[in-house]
Order: C-alpha cells, then structure tokens, then sequence
C-alpha cells in the first residue's frame, strides 16, 4: 500500500481487529492483549502505516507543557534535583514547559487538561497519588519501573540497580571484605526493593551473608549514624558498610570513627572498615575520606527520561518504549587505595 496513505482501517482490516482495537494498541491505551498489541503493531509496521500527528493535536489540544511528579522526600535530595533540571532542559529542547506537581498529587482528570504527559521518578507502589497519574489519559514515563497495581505507564527509563549494587558488593570483598553490611532503603519503589533482593541473592550466591539493615528511603546522615553505631557495636565483624540514601554516607563515617574503625584502612587489624555508597553526590564527594559510590548520573536520567516522553508525544518512540540508563562506579579512598 504505497500508492496512498495508509489508514487505521487498512491496519484494523489487516490485522483482523477493530479500528478502535487498532487506536488503543497503537497508542498504548484501552485494555488490550499484549499478543494482539504486538500483531497490531507489527501489521502497521509493515504496511507503512504512520501516525496523523496533526490529526491527534486536534483530537487533543496541546498545552505545551508536561508534568514532574517526584517522590515526597525529593526536595531535600541532591539526586533529584540535579534530575529535574536534566529533565526540564531537555524538556525545553522540545519547547514543552515542566510543571512540579505536588507530591501528594492532583485527580488524573485535573492533571490532564493542564499537561501534554507526565514524568513520575520512583513511583511507589504504596503512593496514593501513582495510579491517578497513570490513568490520567495522557503519555506517562517513569523514571523505574513501577511495581504497583495501576495500569503500566506509556514507557519507562530504567537502571540495572540489581548490577550496581552487586559492582559494590564484589569491589569490597576484592578489597579484603568479609562480612559486608548494606543500610538499605525502605519503599517500595524499584530502587528499593531491588537493593534488598541483591544483598540476599548475592550472599547466597557467594556464601557471604550480607547485614542487611533497613533505613528511610531519604536517610539523614544522623539516621544513618545512629544504624551504623547499632549495626557496629551489636556486630563487630562487619568490615565493609554500603549506604544507600542519596547524602547520607557522612554518617556512617561519623559512626565509623566514632568506634575507632579506620576507614579505608587495613581489615587485618581487625578495626579497618570499608565504606561505599550506593548514590553519588556532593556528600560522597567531598567526605573525609571521598567514598566510593555508584554514579548513577542523574541529570543525564532527567534527561533521558524527559527525551522518551517528547518522542512519545512526537511519535517518534512506541509506546511501552523502555530504555536503559547506564551507571559507573566511582572508586576512592574509603575502600582503600586505588
């Protein structure tokens, strides 16, 4: 069909399915099965077909500007500041305004007539304010999966945070570790749950138990202090604590000298501690001593998470598009010499 323009009907006739079967599949809306979702797209594909995307603004008026829903804590964070930003300069790129949503959240329908899509950064599956988001009826992308109930968003900007934390976990024990503690997040976001999945698969994999203690998704540094303490008095072997709350690690130094444990220094003498943290920043940084971490690189998520939803919007991205997001790990003093 290349002498003229090829329609939803010619897809829908093609593909045996109705013309509002073949909307919903291809806009990623409605309740459609994944097997029929795919024989759609697969079908408009090789028949050539493309999106009237002035047809669609009309059905739609644009506002020229999308939503940010970030989690509650994320006005103290580093991490997700330094995201924000990445996603609105990207954002502009596409000449789409970004508006910060309240954390506890607007009615989908509310949100819906004041933005073109939405971004959602670590949704919590216990976040009231989520599946609105998700069914507000226009494209959503999170930063993370989204491991809730609601209806799945329109695409999705992901970590292999199951890598990172495994990357740490083998760089303490290469460095003489044997009885690693990890302070891990609480929620039940992505991120989290997938920390403490990790300490528990990598230490039965290794045959090395992981302490696993449990601290607020935005740990302080004295939240941090005060579980490190407990952590280290209550089990003195544990010769190498990861953090994960984004700024928190000061703490764990704190509580480290506090307890005469040299960090970064030998394990040998029994009182060397190894400490790393499982997001970079400003805290991790400029701590005495610098403390390895994983650079998750968080202006250049915001971005990337802001990129698929304009090419979402523009139909330059499928629905149900996920795309990953690399990280590096950033090795210095606190887990001894280069």
């Amino acid at each position: 069909m290349t002498s003229r323009t090829v329609t939803l009907l010619d897809v829908a006739r093609a593909a045996g399915v109705s013309k509002s079967t073949v909307s919903d599949a291809l806009q990623g809306s409605g309740r459609v099965a994944e097997a029929t979702r795919d024989r759609v797209r697969a079908v408009a594909k090789e028949l050539g077909y493309r999106p009237n995307s002035a047809a669609r603004r009309l059905r739609r008026a644009s506002t020229g500007a999308v939503g940010l829903h970030l989690p509650a804590t994320a006005t103290r964070l580093d991490y997700y500041m330094n995201l924000a930003f990445g996603a609105v300069e990207r954002a502009q790129e596409d000449g789409l305004d970004m508006v910060l949503l309240a954390p506890s959240g607007a009615s989908g329908g509310r949100i819906a007539s004041r933005v073109d899509g939405l971004l959602v950064i670590d949704p919590e599956a216990g976040d009231s304010a989520v599946p609105g988001l998700l069914d507000a009826g226009v494209p959503v992308v999170t930063g993370e999966r989204y491991l809730g109930p609601a209806p799945g968003p329109s695409g999705a900007v992901v970590c292999d945070n199951a890598a990172s934390l495994t990357a740490l976990l083998d760089h303490v024990t290469g460095r003489g570790a044997r009885r690693p503690a990890l302070l891990a997040p609480s929620g039940s976001s992505a991120w989290a749950t997938a920390l403490r999945a990790t300490a528990r698969s990598w230490g039965l994999a290794h045959g090395v138990e992981v302490a696993l203690r449990t601290v607020p998704f935005a740990a302080t540094p004295a939240e941090a202090e005060e579980t490190t303490r407990a952590l280290l008095t209550a089990d003195p072997a544990v010769d190498a604590v990861i953090c994960a709350p984004d700024g928190s690690a000061p703490g764990v130094l704190r509580a480290a000298a506090a307890l005469g444990r040299e960090v970064g220094g030998s394990r040998k003498s029994g009182s060397g501690l190894l400490v790393a943290a499982c997001v970079d920043g400003p805290a991790t940084r400029t701590a005495a001593p610098p403390v390895t971490a994983v650079d998750l690189r968080p202006a250049a998520y915001g971005r990337a998470c802001a990129e698929l939803l304009c090419d979402i919007l523009a139909d330059r991205a499928a629905p149900d598009t996920v795309r990953r997001h690399a990280w590096s790990l950033e090795t210095r003093a606190s887990t001894g010499p280069a």
